[in-house]
């Protein structure tokens, strides 16, 4: 507790070293705002395993570790340039794309022009230094920090990140893309990212938040996607970094947005994500949370349906392994009459990889008429594998449909016998049913050049994986034996 406490004494050091630096250029009322935001986590403290909603993820990798803040690009030697000269995201060709490394704005490796008149999307920062009153009216008035630790601290430390803003009836074609790049240097680093997208009334936008350890190269999909596979464990003696990152959403009434978050980091990486979502009335908001990478990884998605007739649709897809830990946490809040809502997320666990699914959907007392489903399904490829799901109902309204449910299981031997007596060998076999059972969640997005993107990193995974060990794989083979000796 000692050593936790030491550590926790860094944020406080740091803030006061970006206090100090921030005096002339802030405003008064963003700097009360991160002070209340520091002395809310000073009160608050890391969460711990006695915390429910903590309870299955440790978080001493981030606790104990001395995090120091990562480098700006333009405080960086000639190394760290060629390091960014040679990354490309191969399916962002499509996209406007802004580009932010180690938390800061890198308008230089940005392609945000072309966009439609009425959008805008750049640096926070520099909306900040300009005193936007529309960034003052929405910032940390939606991702609430009073209860949460790492909203607090990333409200208190955060340096930049992107603000896109919509206007009324606006519609964007091409996705936006905030992409996000850490460079590990050797040294344990930290970032605290802090978005905020505000869609008009009547607007349909689509964007997608890539989160990426520049340590895996980035030179095609079938080398990201090999070194997804290989990626899923920290090197020995390797030093972690941790990214700390917050996004608010504001859909305005009629809008349709359209949100990915793509999560790969590299094998050292630690990552806390927290996206918060506020509907207007008739509003439709579909998210989608993929996790490749990382060795922890906390998601959070909150939605609050604030307005008659919106919609929401949450979907998820994490394929881990080695000893990879992703925990998701999900609030779909119907707050208002005669909303709806679909949840669906997968796991693909393998190695002694572990996971959490903690879902709540909760039905305030007026929101009546709410129509809500929720599920997820998990796949267990080792023994040494393992899931704690948590589908949960909070009604306080007596009109309303809900359900929920939860699975876990591993391959089915009979499908696989069934694609073994066609010709197809045990391997393949079991790669198709594992690809087939991720599919339901990445034939939802709507992008198809991520989509095939991730389609492919999955196929790599499990080409460059050991899906399982040997005595798992003669436990399959005595299971297919015997059903082949009975048909």
């Amino acid at each position: 507790m000692t050593a936790v406490l030491e550590k926790q004494d860094l944020y406080f050091e740091r803030f006061a070293v970006l206090t100090r630096e921030r005096e002339a250029r802030e405003r008064a009322w963003l700097r009360d705002l991160r002070r209340a935001a520091i002395e809310r986590f000073g009160d608050l403290g890391f969460p711990t395993g006695k915390h429910e909603e903590w309870k299955f993820t440790s978080l001493a990798p981030i606790a104990r570790t001395r995090f120091l803040p990562a480098p700006a690009p333009m405080k960086s030697g000639a190394g760290f340039q060629d390091r960014l000269r040679s990354f490309s995201l191969p399916w962002s060709a499509d996209c406007h794309t802004l580009v932010f490394v180690n938390g800061h704005f890198a308008p230089k490796l940005s392609s945000a022009g072309g966009l439609p008149e009425g959008v805008t999307a750049g640096s926070l920062a520099a909306a900040l230094g300009e005193g936007s009153k529309t960034v003052e009216a929405h910032l940390a008035r939606h991702a609430g920090y009073h209860d949460h630790a790492f909203v607090a601290l990333n409200t208190a430390l955060f340096e930049d990140g992107a603000l896109v803003e919509v206007a009324p009836n606006t519609r964007v074609e091409k996705p936006l893309l905030l992409a996000f790049i850490t460079l590990p240097d050797g040294e344990a680093r930290m970032t605290h990212p802090r978005n905020l997208v505000l869609v008009g009334a009547g607007s349909q936008v689509s964007f997608i938040e890539n989160y990426i350890g520049l340590a895996v190269p980035s030179g095609g999909v079938p080398d990201v996607a090999k070194l997804v596979a290989a990626g899923t464990a920290p090197a020995p003696n390797a030093v972690p970094y941790f990214t700390n990152a917050v996004t608010e959403v504001v859909a305005g009434d009629n809008a349709v947005v359209d949100y990915t978050r793509l999560q790969d980091e590299t094998g050292e990486g630690l990552h806390i994500g927290i996206l918060q979502v506020e509907q207007g009335r008739s509003s439709s908001v579909t998210t989608h949370a993929v996790a490749l990478g990382g060795r922890l990884d906390r998601e959070e998605v909150r939605a609050v349906l604030n307005g008659e007739g919106s919609e929401a649709l949450l979907h998820g897809l994490y394929v881990i392994g080695g000893h990879q830990h992703v925990d998701n946490h999900t609030l779909i809040d119907h707050a208002k009459p005669h909303c709806s809502s679909r949840e669906v997320y997968k796991g693909v666990l393998d190695g002694h990889s572990s996971g959490v699914f903690n879902g709540k959907i909760a039905v305030r007392k007026d929101a009546q008429k709410t129509d809500s489903k929720q599920s997820n399904k998990n796949l267990l490829l080792s023994d040494n594998a393992s899931i704690n799901t948590k589908p949960q109902l909070e009604i306080f309204a007596d009109d309303v449909k809900c359900t929920h449910g939860a699975t876990i299981g591993q391959i089915d031997a009979e499908a696989v016998f069934y694609l073994r007596s066609r010709g197809i060998g045990l391997e393949e076999a079991r790669s198709l049913l594992i690809q087939a059972f991720a599919n339901d969640v990445l034939d939802r997005i709507k992008f198809e050049p991520l989509r095939a993107y991730l389609r492919q990193a999955l196929s790599a995974r499990l080409q460059h994986a050991h899906v399982r060990g040997e005595a798992q794989e003669t436990k399959d083979g005595d299971r297919v034996s015997a059903l082949e000796e009975v048909g």
